[in-house]
């Protein structure tokens, strides 16, 4: 049981946009105007968003194996499997096809982005100003909703991609016992 916990924990922080949700949190301030918007900041940050948001879902649809070479190969998924610049030599791709649960995957990352992002206190001034009497509330609601109902999903249907900047956990395993025989 625990086992099968710290597996799902282990998908979760893998599918977490953390490097978007950096991004978007590095560029926010400056795009929305510490949330003094006008037209022109809210187009700016409503491409922002799409813009990381789209990030979030893409690296749902990343794989990566092992080339004959040893070194890692990285690709996107497809219905017929993995698409890759590389040469995979006598890798099979076919067996990384898209499955019903990269799409799950996805949509419950982008729900997590976008929970993080819309009750962002500079997003929330400049697009909902308004918003500030009932925002305690649902910040208070929201997140531990979507967090608990995500994990939950993670959980019970952990990911088997090793999506860009992700090694697998086996090979990682072999890392460490590589360099600390050496």
């Amino acid at each position: 049981m625990a086992n099968k916990s710290l597996t799902g924990l282990e998908s979760f922080i893998k599918l977490l946009p953390t490097g978007t949700l950096f991004i978007y949190l590095l560029l926010n301030p400056v795009l929305t105007n510490d949330g003094e918007c006008s037209t022109a900041n809210k187009v700016m940050s409503s491409i922002l968003i799409a813009l990381c948001s789209f990030s979030c879902v893409f690296s749902c649809f990343t794989d990566s194996f092992k080339g004959t070479d040893g070194s890692r190969k990285y690709g996107i998924v497809t219905k017929t499997g993995l698409w890759t610049y590389a040469n995979p030599g006598s890798v099979d791709l076919s067996k990384y096809k898209l499955r019903i649960a990269d799409f799950v995957h996805a949509v419950f990352v982008v729900a997590v982005f976008e929970t993080l992002v819309l009750l962002d206190a500079n997003t929330a001034s400049c697009f909902y100003p308004r918003f500030r009497e009932t925002q305690k509330t649902l910040i208070m609601a929201l997140p531990p909703v979507v967090g608990v109902a995500s994990a939950a999903i993670f959980a019970i249907f952990p990911s088997k991609r090793n999506g860009i900047g992700y090694a697998p956990v086996g090979e990682e395993e072999e890392t460490k016992k590589g360099s600390d025989s050496a």
